[in-house]
């Protein structure tokens, strides 16, 4: 177990700042998910901490001692890449057992810890087998397990569920933080997916052009955004915004709903609302339009719940609301939220 803190990092690639003077502390036992968009920064970031990459300047440090000199190897680190990185010609036993081999430990230390950590991810059966016998999912617990064999202080891991189908990346989320928080190691995980980040994070950094924009936990980066960049970054269908008298007013397409669907006493704000599109989702109804005027014409979303029946056709105008509480306010020139409306 660590904490992870990198001060004032910057990596500059010619004349790009892929890092931009990051600032960041992950603590002891925290699952901490660093989020954004390709090219955001997020990956270099991860091998800064790895180090793999040597930075411009600032620093790393883990447990308040800092190791940016020191090569990977003596940072006590393990690192899960996207590709698993698994040797062909080895088999699963020794995939998992090479990084205790190159410590030079005895052969029986080795085989007790293959097999606490085979049996940790439910692969003892498949020791014998190599990875191309192996299917994704399995190749992925493959990878993890020789990450945690060694009882590395940290975890770092880059994107490692992005090679699983829909369906299995879903249970494989949930086998994740288990044994995370099983093992209690600190973990640093680079993800492009708000689902994974919103369900997997303790707490979530999300980047943009080398610099942190936000820092909190899922519910945190959801519901209060730190900028448009976050309000519309986060969320699918992202964020509804709506510019007026010198402010975006920003809402969830889930919480803009028909006026029925709210208590009659709930503080609310009314917008009339021309329907041009429905899409049935069985779960979900998307209704797209146009708010009306005095408004600035504006396209928005609204998602209605399928429990939520009230009849609406498309070419019908309606009073759709959202709860004042709801309604978040961001200043157009800088992004920077105002706080709530």
């Amino acid at each position: 177990m660590a904490t992870v803190e990198v001060r004032s990092l910057i990596k500059r690639f010619d004349s790009t700042n892929a890092v931009d003077g990051v600032d960041l502390r992950a603590r002891d036992a925290e699952f901490l998910v660093l989020l954004g968009p390709s090219g955001s920064g997020k990956t270099t970031l991860l091998r800064l901490i790895a180090g793999l990459e040597a930075p411009t300047s600032g620093d790393v440090l883990v447990d308040a001692r800092v190791v940016t000199g020191l090569p990977p190897g003596a940072r006590n680190m393990a690192m899960v890449f996207q590709s698993y990185a698994l040797y062909p010609h080895l088999t699963v036993f020794e995939n998992i057992a090479f990084p205790l081999q190159v410590q030079h430990l005895p052969r029986d230390a080795i085989r007790k810890k293959v097999d606490w950590a085979a049996q940790l991810f439910g692969i003892g059966h498949l020791l014998a087998r190599k990875p191309r016998q192996l299917s994704g999912g399995e190749r992925q617990r493959v990878a993890l397990a020789r990450a945690v064999v060694r009882e590395p202080a940290v975890f770092l891991l880059d994107e490692p569920l992005s090679n699983l189908d829909a369906k299995l990346r879903t249970s494989a989320r949930d086998e994740l933080q288990h044994f995370q928080r099983q093992l209690a190691t600190t973990t640093i995980y680079v993800t492009h997916d708000q689902i994974e980040a919103l369900g997997l994070g303790d707490r979530i950094a999300i980047l943009d052009h080398g610099r942190i924009h936000q820092l909190g936990t899922p519910e945190d980066v959801y519901q209060r955004p730190a900028d448009l960049f976050v309000a519309t970054f986060i969320g699918s269908p992202s964020m509804n915004l709506v510019t007026s008298d010198h402010v975006v007013t920003g809402f969830r397409p889930e919480h803009f709903l028909p006026r029925a669907a709210y208590a009659a006493d709930e503080a609310v704000h009314t917008f009339t609302f021309d329907v041009t599109r429905i899409e049935n989702l069985g779960s979900d109804r998307m209704v797209y339009g146009v708010l009306c005027a005095p408004l600035p014409p504006a396209k928005v979303i609204a998602r209605i719940p399928c429990t939520v029946g009230i009849p609406i056709e498309t070419g019908t105008r309606h009073d759709f609301v959202v709860r004042r509480r709801d309604l978040k306010r961001f200043d157009p020139a800088s992004g920077a939220s105002l706080g709530p409306a």
